[in-house]
């Protein structure tokens, strides 16, 4: 009997999904087990099993089309069963998977027409690499026009509102056009480039996107017939990037984006920089502090007019200059939820100064066991996730209709990367130990620094915790990092004379500040969590039990 096979949710925040590959075809076997096709979520590219055995008799979703959660993916049954009934809406599958399936047999017809489209031809659209994002900025392309592209070649770099991420092609063929240039925006499902057969025509495809009558459901057809076409070659925006993403034996150069832009702009070949990022990866440092060994003056020749540094250097006297720097993806995303945060959560603050001396020796105790490393932030995340459990009222989320309690504690630790900040989220925090803590705060804060975070593992946070200290702040307030209700501010840990026993002493204290979002924790709340945060802090052997 035929089995009706629907988009599945295959993550906590998935509402629809893209079908980046298929890995059976109409009239394969396919057993138990078997991968059906490769399925792009709002978090990740995921590969989606088969958990019945028959022929694949019908594929309700084209690669590079969009389905919502539980519409019609897929039919599999005895092979030349007749399922028409289960395409005419005669079983139980949901009314929206008959619409789905009408709307992807009629609407691409009239888009084809229109656009009169061969066989062959790729279209690529703008992918959307993170739950909250709307665009996607080309930090760099690894192709060029005219390149040949194998399935799993990185194409692009891709920078989102959390991160920068390499961006794979699931098709091979010739890069035939690119639709946004390097340092340029577009929004997501937009055209981001054409692979097909070199030599293939397709102006009418560009000159359709160009007139806006390049839709979603004229794309997803073209994924599946293409024209071929010959593209103007703009070899100024795409060639440079090669030069300096390839090394002197024509191997890959692992550099972020804002290293390749700062090396560009200095006239630095990347090939006779060392990258001190993870696995060398070079960042922005490592351009900025590189000298070279010959030529000292051939980079500063070249920058002169380029970088505001050089302008500096030898602008005339009273000369005024502004120079323009376009706002990344994250730093409009930490814009837009921070701004978010601040005026529509109702924020107050609570100050509170800690005993750091019984911390300290603890820390160095611990310290002295081998292979064991912990920071006094960890320490503070680990107190942190215990209060919260003792002051539920604290772990919250507001919504217009509901207070969120979660029962889960999540402890997000905010990380300073060269673009602005990001928050990679300890899950389950009450759970682990100091030493688990401090590996997997060391293990994020590396991948986020190196850009190889996932948006998984930035999500899903209860309470976060911000750090000044090792800057020498010694007090600072924090944004809440919304839905959450919290967020503590870490001040640095400073010597000073306190009074102990009624004489004054030689002590050290660290000063925390409590921001709470009013609309869910009340001032008493929001003391009480923090007395019972400084008594763990002060006694952190009562975080070992």
């Amino acid at each position: 009997m035929a089995t009706i096979i629907n988009m599945p949710r295959l993550s906590d925040t998935m509402e629809e999904g893209v079908v980046a590959s298929w890995l059976k075809n109409v009239g394969d076997k396919v057993e138990e087990g078997d991968i059906l096709a490769e399925i792009e979520t709002d978090k990740a590219t995921m590969e989606f099993e088969s958990f019945h055995e028959g022929t694949l008799l019908h594929i309700g979703v084209q690669e590079g089309e969009t389905a919502p959660v539980d519409s019609l993916l897929a039919i599999i049954g005895e092979e030349g069963e007749d399922f028409s009934s289960l395409l005419n809406g005669n079983t139980s599958a949901p009314a929206e998977t008959k619409s789905t399936e009408e709307t992807k047999t009629e609407e691409p017809k009239a888009s084809n027409t229109s656009t009169d489209i061969p066989e062959g031809v790729k279209v690529v659209t703008m992918p959307r690499l993170s739950d909250t994002m709307t665009e996607g900025t080309v930090a760099s392309w690894l192709k060029k026009v005219g390149d040949k592209v194998e399935e799993g070649d990185i194409l692009a770099e891709i920078e989102t509102d959390k991160a920068t991420m390499e961006f794979e092609s699931f098709n091979e063929g010739t890069l035939l056009h690119i639709g946004v240039q390097e340092g340029e925006s577009a929004p997501v499902d937009s055209l981001l480039a054409i692979i097909g057969e070199a030599g293939t025509d397709v102006s009418s495809l560009v000159e359709a996107h160009k007139a806006g009558t390049l839709t979603s459901s004229t794309t997803t057809e073209k994924q599946e017939e293409a024209p071929k076409v010959t593209e103007e070659k703009k070899t100024e925006t795409v060639t440079t990037p090669v030069a300096t993403v390839s090394n002197n034996n024509g191997g890959r150069i692992f550099a972020s984006p804002l290293a390749k832009k700062i090396a560009k702009d200095k006239g630095i070949n990347l090939a006779d920089v060392k990258g001190s990022g993870e696995n060398g990866r070079i960042v922005k440092k490592d351009v900025e502090n590189y000298t070279p060994a010959a030529k000292v003056e051939a980079p500063v020749a070249t920058s002169t007019a380029a970088t505001p540094s050089a302008v500096t250097n030898f602008a005339i006297a009273g000369e005024e200059n502004t120079s323009e720097v376009k706002n990344s993806q994250m730093r409009k995303a930490i814009a837009k939820a921070l701004s978010n945060s601040k005026f529509s959560a109702p924020h107050f603050y609570l100050n509170i100064e800690v005993d750091m001396d019984n911390a300290m020796a603890s820390r160095k105790t611990i310290n002295e066991i081998p292979d064991t490393k912990i920071s006094f932030n960890d320490m503070v995340v680990k107190a942190c996730a215990m209060a919260l459990k003792k002051h539920p009222q604290v772990n919250t989320s507001w919504t217009d209709n509901d207070t969120l309690f979660h029962s889960h504690i999540n402890v997000g630790v905010a990380v300073a990367v060269d673009e602005g900040l990001v928050v990679p989220v300890i899950k389950h925090t009450d759970a682990l130990t100091l030493t688990q803590i401090g590996a997997a705060v060391r293990d994020l804060a590396g991948k986020a620094r190196t850009k190889k975070i996932t948006p998984a593992e930035m999500q899903g946070s209860t309470f976060t915790v911000s750090n000044l200290g090792m800057f020498g702040i010694e007090s600072f307030t924090s944004i809440i990092n919304q839905p959450n209700s919290a967020i503590l501010s870490v001040g640095a840990i400073v010597q000073k004379p306190v009074v102990k026993n009624g004489e004054i002493v030689v002590g050290n204290t660290m000063k925390l500040t409590l921001a709470c979002d009013h609309r869910t924790v009340d001032g008493a709340v929001g003391a009480q969590f923090l007395q019972t945060l400084k008594t763990y802090i002060e006694n952190p052997v009562t975080m070992l039990a």
